[in-house]
């Protein structure tokens, strides 16, 4: 009788245990970044209003992915340390989700050498395209100050490889520009991960 007292209770345990991760995997995205007090409303972090030519030389903005979410990154076509790394895992999410409501979007740290007939032959080597993932460039000033906006640092350096010192973070952006997770570009296991956040705001969206 005591035995199998334990042995119960050992499964209510383990069945308590799958309904607590359960519940845990349940729970939506967060909203990631500062809250800001504007008229005496707490405001989430949002991605500011932002326009620049993708490969194609189109004026691309936030209005162009406001219908699904994204995942962006910041890189450089010449850089020679972290940025293949980086490209391999987005080249890896643009393959995951080919036929899903996710795009990608790049932004160049390095605008001068990344005029759009650059980022037209860099995309074209990877076979793809915008609309699906955009390659953008502009001024060099806005697109270095956008860059904190996605919790990323980009910073000239001349004793830097390739010039610049910066991370190497991917981001999921919903549809209200809210920042709902992020990962390490360079480390696979950590963007597997990742893929899990990109599915679960896919099924928030469907809802």
């Amino acid at each position: 009788m005591h035995k199998n007292t334990l042995t119960i209770k050992g499964l209510l345990g383990i069945l308590l245990i799958f309904l607590f991760a359960s519940c845990e995997n349940d729970q939506p995205l967060p909203i990631l970044g500062e809250k800001e007090v504007i008229d005496g409303v707490e405001v989430a972090h949002s991605i500011p209003d932002f326009s620049f030519l993708n490969q194609d030389s189109i004026v691309v903005t936030n209005e162009d992915l406001n219908s699904g979410i994204y995942v962006a990154d910041f890189f450089f076509t010449h850089c020679p340390s972290i940025c293949p790394l980086v490209t391999k895992e987005m080249l890896r999410i643009h393959d995951e989700f080919k036929n899903e409501n996710v795009k990608l979007v790049s932004f160049t740290m390095d605008p001068k050498r990344d005029t759009p007939a650059q980022l037209k032959n860099y995309s074209s080597k990877l076979e793809v395209e915008a609309p699906k993932w955009h390659f953008l460039t502009g001024d060099k000033d806005k697109l270095h100050d956008i860059a904190t906006d996605y919790f990323s640092v980009v910073i000239e350096d001349g004793d830097a490889p390739g010039g610049f010192n910066h991370t190497g973070k991917l981001l999921l952006i919903d549809k209200n520009r809210h920042i709902r997770a992020f990962c390490e570009g360079t480390d696979s296991e950590d963007v597997d991960d990742f893929i899990l956040d990109i599915k679960k705001l896919l099924a928030e969206n469907e809802e």
